[in-house]
């Protein structure tokens, strides 16, 4: 019988975006991978790589207890009759679910946390009375047997740690990688200069203080476009409303792109990469760039600081501070041989840490280790 491995995930769109990679090499190394998530646009994406898809009525940020009891009930059964040798929860919620799910069930169970979320990142009331209760529940969730957790950087590393979670249980692995194969090189286009942001339209991302960084950029004089691209995320408590975000697509110099398919046409536009988010787990959109050879701007938190290395490959700035990143971004814009040698630093950095290849082997080695020690 195959060796049975299942993801558990929110919305196919974040496995799609952040966890196929992985999935790939365990398929590769003979695992049979099964995925369990919320399906919307990303079916055929799914099944076409030999995965065997699993549809949940996952309401993603719900509040409703019926709701959540109903999503742990349906993934128990789930997990009962596939009978995985391992589960991989990724992100929190599914966290959650899926390790109550599994209680007093035999097999491992790996919980990936990807920036410890909203609730660990947000400076609002919500996510400060929210951080105790579920610090004390992921101890209790997290250290039971055949219980392994997974993070992208040593700052959450050391979170959990100081949050009860035994050292010999938490592995580091730099999130799903880059592929440099798909992204590569790209010459830097003509001025002028163009930063870009890419991601979730989020408070927590940095947004309001990106904008009012390009405010004071324009009351300088100094000629920055600024490309947007990315979607609100309803479900997220630090999602932008609407109403905000109409007002900034009318400031001159800023353009909204929402989502875009292929990101490489982004960077093939842009000359500077920027997120100024306030924590991350390991920031795709600062990798794929990075792979791209793009200098990067963001700001000095857990995540952001393992791509973006102060006079390596770009610039640091503190969280919520429009004016460093104003300075930062205007630095960077008027100096073209600083943008040069930060976009070559940061594509050797792609290709020697964070790649595709080196991610999977590294996750592959961990799903036998933990095949090894349930044995």
């Amino acid at each position: 019988m195959s060796r049975k491995l299942v993801y558990l995930v929110t919305e196919d769109w974040y496995f799609v975006s952040h966890r196929l990679p992985m999935a790939r090499a365990a398929r590769d190394a003979g695992l049979e991978v099964h995925v369990a998530t919320r399906v919307t646009r990303h079916r055929d994406a799914i099944e076409r790589e030999g995965f065997i898809l699993h549809a949940l009525n996952w309401e993603r940020g719900s509040l409703d207890p019926l709701h959540f009891v109903g999503i742990t009930m349906n993934v128990r059964k789930l997990y009962r009759t596939l009978q995985p040798s391992i589960v991989h929860h990724v992100a929190i919620a599914p966290t959650i679910v899926g390790s109550l799910a599994a209680i007093g069930l035999p097999f491992a169970k790996l919980n990936a946390l990807a920036g410890l979320g909203f609730v660990f990142s947000s400076r609002g009331l919500k996510a400060r009375t929210m951080r105790r209760p579920l610090s004390i529940l992921l101890r209790w969730l997290l250290r039971r047997k055949k219980t392994s957790v997974l993070v992208q950087n040593p700052d959450d590393c050391e979170a959990l740690k100081s949050a009860g979670i035994r050292a010999e249980q938490i592995i580091i692995i730099p999130g799903s990688g880059v592929d440099i194969e798909k992204f590569k090189t790209l010459p830097e286009p003509p001025l002028p200069v163009v930063a870009a942001f890419v991601g979730r339209l989020l408070y927590d991302k940095g947004l309001k203080t990106l904008i009012s960084a390009c405010r004071k950029l324009q009351a300088r004089n100094i000629s920055i476009q600024l490309l947007i691209v990315g979607e609100p995320d309803s479900a997220n408590p630090a999602s932008i409303p609407e109403t905000l975000l109409d007002q900034w697509k009318k400031i001159d110099g800023v353009t909204f792109l929402g989502h875009v398919d292929d990101i490489r046409e982004v960077w093939r536009r842009a000359h500077i990469a920027v997120l100024p988010s306030r924590r991350e787990g390991m920031p795709m959109s600062l990798l794929e760039a990075a792979a791209c050879g793009r200098p990067l701007i963001a700001t000095d938190v857990p995540g952001c600081r393992e791509v973006a290395r102060a006079g390596l490959n770009g610039l640091l700035v503190p969280p919520d501070d429009p004016h460093a990143l104003a300075d930062a971004i205007a630095e960077l814009a008027a100096d073209a041989e600083l943008r040069r040698r930060f976009g070559t630093a940061s594509r050797h950095l792609a290709e020697n840490e964070f790649s595709t290849a080196r991610v999977g082997r590294e996750t592959t080695d961990l799903y036998r280790r933990l095949l090894h020690e349930i044995q």
